[in-house]
């Protein structure tokens, strides 16, 4: 294993902070080390308390190294939250070659071009992607490297964010003592990885129900056209069996995991369990049919809440029907009461790589994959240039870095006496 093939992405969710390590390999991808930790200092999606994140960052980072055995200095951030907002945008250039060959010099100077756009004051850009690129008038052109042409044209999406949301989450992740490679968009990431290309062209919904939000994005004709993120997810089913069993969150959330199913007629009568109630040290005993009579009322009501918003943004019926990924997607039942209450397609997206088969990590795997993506698409030089820099990102034992500053000395002062004496010469 090399280091210039290996990338590692962070989730910081409400519930958990996930580090994951991908390892590129001869053109094949493959997760090698997987960190987690309970996130601290989150609430709803948002950061509320940067030192208790702090520490929840470096404690999965310290866990997925400590698994593979190698020290993180760089990282890939994935960003979510209901401050994202996007935005088309046109942007136009002569090609700069004097046989006219498109190359990866005019691609990033259009995207530059389609930059710029009037912001308030309070957004940054996050990220531009790139609808369609237009050559001298032909549309339709996904990538035009090596293309003829003297115009350059690409229909693009401006994914733009709140400066504070986004400064503090910077601030996190550099107080951990780590390097920020690039912000990624999460669902943008998640719908790379857990979409098919007719998913994304025909029109669908991606749905990242976690613990504090859920975060929708629509895709159609290949790209992110709108996304959404409304303030429920897993931690309000938490809170329901807390109140209905009478017990302290944080039971409720381990009886949630072990016994809860969303839907009561899945649910077994004969399977018990105890709770110790709040305000006294007495046990009592429930059945899983008791947790599911909590469960699924709110599960109802979280899908219920999810078409309405659907329907807002203007995509009441879409071919590719929706896809269901986060944490809170794994409880049995979810599934059935999803399709109940959405009436359309749906299924659950999973990772397909050992270590992270589960829907809470497809967001994490997901931002790992959009870098992928991106460094594969851009050949020659510049694929040179992300795999140097990917070099940094994973360092091997501090003995040698240590040695190189004294290697790094002598020349300087050799050089400087060549300097010294060359002048007298």
């Amino acid at each position: 294993m090399s280091n210039n093939d290996i990338i590692v992405s962070l989730d910081i969710g409400t519930s958990k902070v996930r580090a994951i390590i991908g390892e590129v390999n001869n053109g094949t991808f493959n997760i090698i080390g997987v960190g987690s930790a309970d996130s601290e200092g989150i609430r709803k999606g948002a950061i509320v308390d940067i030192d208790q994140t702090v520490q929840s960052i470096r404690s999965a980072v310290d866990h997925a190294e400590r698994m593979v055995g190698i020290q993180i200095s760089e990282v890939y951030v994935g960003i979510s939250g209901n401050h994202i907002g996007l935005q088309s945008s046109h942007g136009v250039v002569a090609v700069s070659n004097e046989d006219r060959e498109i190359g990866e010099e005019d691609i990033e100077r259009v995207l530059k071009a389609a930059e710029v756009v009037a912001l308030p004051p309070d957004r940054e850009i996050i990220d531009v992607v790139a609808k369609q690129y237009v050559v001298d008038g032909l549309e339709g052109i996904q990538d035009p490297r090596g293309m003829i042409g003297v115009r350059l044209e690409v229909e693009a999406i401006i994914i733009t964010g709140a400066k504070t949301a986004i400064h503090n989450l910077l601030r996190c992740v550099e107080k951990s003592g780590l390097k920020i490679k690039d912000l990624v968009l999460m669902s943008l990431g998640a719908g790379q990885l857990a979409l098919s290309k007719d998913e994304k062209t025909m029109g669908s919904v991606l749905v990242d129900i976690g613990a504090g939000s859920t975060t929708i994005a629509i895709f159609e004709d290949g790209t992110m056209v709108s996304t959404s993120t409304l303030p429920i997810g897993g931690e309000f089913v938490t809170n329901d069996i807390a109140y209905g069993l009478r017990t302290l969150t944080d039971q409720a959330e381990k009886v949630k995991l072990k016994y809860g199913c969303a839907l009561m007629a899945d649910a077994a009568p004969d399977v018990t369990f105890k709770v110790v109630r709040i305000g006294s040290n007495v046990e009592k005993e429930f059945t899983q049919e008791d947790l599911a009579a909590i469960v699924e009322p709110r599960v109802q009501e979280i899908f219920h809440l999810i078409s309405e918003e659907v329907k807002r943004l203007g995509y009441a019926e879409l071919p590719g029907g929706y896809i269901l990924t986060g944490g809170t997607v794994s409880m049995p039942g979810v599934l059935q009461v999803a399709q109940g209450e959405l009436a359309a397609s749906v299924r659950i997206a999973v990772p397909d790589y050992i270590g992270v088969r589960d829907p809470g990590y497809t967001s994490g795997v997901g931002i790992l994959h959009n870098v992928i993506r991106s460094i594969r698409v851009r050949s020659g030089s510049s694929a040179n240039v992300s795999s140097a820099g990917n070099k940094k990102t994973v360092n091997r034992p501090k003995a040698s870095p240590a040695s190189n500053p004294e290697t790094a000395q002598k020349p300087g002062l050799i050089e400087r006496l060549k300097n010294i004496f060359s002048d007298f010469i």
